[in-house]
């Protein structure tokens, strides 16, 4: 080489190509000597760019999972189980689960996007007079179609994040008391003309339905008698009196029973509740009691055995045993002991006794067609209280409560 030399300086191979200049085969920066621009090379021609590549296109956002609204549909007379044609607008449909028909009525979940002010719904049963579409424990407001007199319009609200959420519409209950009372209290009118799912498979339980009703009576006396209701509301604790309930397919609330449950806190969501299941043959007698423990399963408990009722802190709060001919025994720690027994069925007048001694005889009437219930409590042949409930025979609200 002649001539003064040039340090080399690195370059890209981006920059080269951008610059015109030649270059080697490789990958790495490209050495260029500036003194020499053509020596010892290996001409190429320059590599066009390399075509744009378009940007990905953005996820598009997840869509949310729809919500839900129940409706029960009321036709004027009953007869076989039929469906009725329902109208909802795009975007909306009718849930295939849980669509349930019975002898007077039907019911469906409407699923969709949330909608608080409501959707436009229609509905038409071929041959039926419809009088009542209720959701939760109100009656829609309905208006005839002026070009169909038979399709009814309406508004339904769909909020419901579950269809489970807004299992109240399906079932008729009244809360005759709360929990901050104490004692809650609900009773269930089931209605063979409403009957669904498993209940419309067996024989209707008329004596079950009834006795249910005369056991939540006679141990609400025995709890309040007891000072035991008095002693869970200053605790902040409340007893829970319910039965079972035919219409909801949601939860196949069989065989029948009732509950006489303890919850050591202000809801029903409180840990360590204990909740026992009454269950009762045909002529309403309790078998057994399967009762279970928040946290802790269930234990069946036979004839003659003792299941204890436990707060949270493991205190004794009262004993059941279910006797041998079928009535219920309920012991107070330190206090009376009650027996609740029938000559016969549980579905007539039956008797509490107190201490071993007769005390009073309880019996009800639940008339679900005019939504009336009477409770009477008399002592021997006076009356003690006697109280008649009017209630709305479709939704269970309370409407007023008499004595009488």
């Amino acid at each position: 080489m002649h001539g003064a030399r040039h340090r080399a300086r690195p370059v890209s191979r981006r920059s080269v190509l951008a610059a015109g200049a030649v270059t080697v085969l490789g990958t790495g920066p490209v050495w260029v000597d500036a003194a020499l621009p053509t020596a010892r090379t290996l001409v190429h021609p320059p590599v066009p760019p390399a075509p744009a590549t378009p940007p990905a296109p953005s996820p598009s956002p997840p869509k949310p999972p729809p919500l839900y609204a129940a409706l029960r549909i009321v036709r004027e007379n009953a007869g076989p189980p039929s469906v009725p044609a329902i109208g909802y607008p795009d975007g909306y449909g009718i849930a295939a689960k849980y669509q349930t028909p019975s002898r007077r009525e039907f019911y469906a979940f409407v699923e969709g996007p949330r909608s608080d002010a409501g959707i436009p719904m229609g509905v038409r049963w071929s041959g039926e007079k419809i009088i009542a579409i209720i959701t939760g424990d109100r009656r829609i407001e309905l208006a005839p179609d002026p070009a169909d007199p038979e399709t009814m319009r309406f508004t339904l609200p769909v909020v419901r994040t579950t269809q489970v959420a807004d299992s109240g519409t399906v079932q008729v209950w009244s809360m005759i008391s709360t929990a901050d009372s104490g004692l809650e209290w609900r009773v269930e009118h089931n209605d063979v003309d409403r009957a669904a799912g498993y209940w419309q498979k067996v024989p209707w339980p008329v004596a079950e339905t009834r006795s249910v009703i005369n056991y939540m009576v006679a141990a609400e006396a025995c709890l309040y008698d007891s000072g035991l209701v008095q002693r869970a509301r200053q605790r902040q604790h409340f007893f829970s009196l319910m039965g079972f309930e035919t219409n909801n397919t949601l939860h196949q609330d069989n065989p029948p029973h009732w509950h006489l449950a303890y919850y050591p806190g202000k809801n029903n969501g409180a840990k360590k509740a204990t909740v026992p299941h009454y269950y009762l043959d045909g002529a309403g007698r309790i078998t057994r009691n399967a009762q279970g423990v928040q946290g802790s399963g269930e234990k069946v408990y036979k004839v003659g055995e003792a299941a204890p009722i436990y707060d949270a802190d493991g205190g004794l709060v009262l004993t059941t045993v279910v006797r041998t001919e079928g009535g219920l025994d309920l012991l107070t720690p330190n206090g009376p002991g009650y027996a609740i027994v029938s000559p016969g069925s549980f579905a007539g007048e039956i008797q509490v006794h107190k201490d071993g001694h007769p005390w009073i005889w309880v019996s009800s009437d639940d008339d679900v067609r005019a939504g009336v219930l009477r409770t009477r409590v008399r002592d021997g042949g006076t009356m003690r209280e006697e109280y008649e409930l009017h209630y709305d025979p479709l939704t269970g609200k309370l409407l007023d409560r008499r004595k009488l």
